[in-house]
């Protein structure tokens, strides 16, 4: 059971070896939501992304729904948006925005390994997060088709 009197943090850092895998093949020109980046210099949520974007929102519900309608709503302007998100395909969220809007879906073999402040204040690292994950793209610059589903694989 979760116990839901811990301070649970939202901000946890891309595996930097899947990040690269996904940049080689995406060339990502702007992230919205770095980790630990000071968000009153600027709020991803505030403005416009670039051409092709990577999001890793933090996983909290209200911020995690925002980054991924935010996405589809810059891949409206015919940007790429592809977003690392924790695999929930019984919510709302998924049914009524991801699925309808989205241009492929990769669903991963393997929990990633995040590194980021735990419950207790402590730097961890290669700590394996509580979810799945899912690779969800939604690509502004191609016309709309059916979505692709797909399993992928990371690297050991």
């Amino acid at each position: 059971m979760k116990n839901r009197n811990l301070n649970h943090k939202d901000h946890w850092q891309t595996p930097p070896e899947f990040y690269e895998l996904l940049n080689k093949e995406f060339d990502f020109n702007f992230d919205p939501c770095p980790y630990q980046h000071n968000v009153d210099l600027w709020d991803g949520l505030k403005i416009d992304w670039e051409e092709r974007n990577f999001i890793n929102p933090p996983y909290s519900q209200k911020l995690k729904e925002a980054f991924v309608s935010k996405a589809i709503e810059q891949a409206e302007f015919g940007k790429l948006c592809v977003c690392l998100l924790p695999v929930s395909t019984s919510t709302r969220l998924f049914h009524n925005h991801i699925l309808p809007n989205l241009t492929e879906i990769r669903f991963l073999k393997k929990r990633l390994r995040f590194s980021g402040i735990n419950s207790k204040g402590e730097l961890v690292t290669n700590k394996t997060g509580m979810h799945d994950s899912m690779i969800v793209i939604f690509d502004g610059r191609k016309a709309k088709t059916k979505p692709r589903l797909k399993l992928s694989q990371r690297p050991d």
